[in-house]
């Protein structure tokens, strides 16, 4: 998962950084509203520290929410209900008071981000990528002009991936969507699964391993 992290104390931010980067995030700390409102859509995740020396926090989410549905988690210090309402009304996901507890984000983060995977649909349905189409509705794959025919597993693997193009998905939201729970023998199955559904594709490139982390739908075969 690529994350973007806005922080209004520099020490405090970067530690945040190196905290996500060493639980195997990519993790990226930005210097001011300016870069994060230029850069985000690069990003699988927002983390938007609500007080900031440039702009305000709220004003800072709510132009992101007019240029794009990247998941936001927004951290502030203060508690009372009516400014949380407000911050959720105004675009953010989830908020979280300082100090931020790195797991507990990491949960939040994972929630948010497998919440826009599995709502987010490609226009009409249809996924096409070199000589593979795959039509949602229809649970029909094709390459080159022949039917593939895929295990319901199989199909609700590359469906999860193709929702999010270019963007990474983890084991464990894979898991969640595919089996329901993720339990280490389920782990297994993913990687059955996975190799199976690769090898009936017959694409290399089009599904990339993200090690480590999980898998990323390229858009394009190799």
């Amino acid at each position: 998962m690529r994350l973007a992290v806005m922080e209004s104390d520099g020490q405090s931010g970067q530690g945040l950084v190196d905290l996500l980067i060493a639980r195997g995030y990519s993790a990226k700390r930005m210097s001011g509203a300016a870069d994060l409102l230029v850069a985000h859509r690069g990003y699988d995740a927002v983390v938007l520290d609500l007080t900031q020396p440039d702009m305000d926090g709220l004003q800072v989410l709510r132009r992101i929410r007019e240029a794009s549905a990247v998941p936001v988690v927004a951290v502030g210090t203060r508690t009372d209900e009516r400014y949380v309402v407000r911050i959720l009304r105004g675009g953010a996901d989830d908020y979280l008071v300082k100090p931020v507890r790195v797991g507990e984000l990491i949960a939040r983060l994972e929630k948010v981000v497998g919440r826009a995977v599995a709502t987010v649909r490609p226009i009409g349905g249809v996924v096409v990528a070199g000589d593979v189409r795959i039509d949602l509705k229809a649970r029909r794959v094709e390459v080159a002009g022949a039917h593939v025919p895929l295990t319901r597993k199989e199909f609700e693997l590359i469906t999860t991936l193709v929702e999010r193009p270019g963007v990474t998905v983890s084991r464990q939201q894979l898991m969640d969507r595919v089996w329901g729970e993720a339990f280490f023998s389920v782990s297994k199955s993913l990687d059955v699964h996975m190799t199976s559904l690769r090898s009936k594709l017959n694409r290399p490139g089009l599904i990339v391993t993200i090690r480590g982390h999980g898998y990323r739908w390229v858009g394009e075969p190799g």
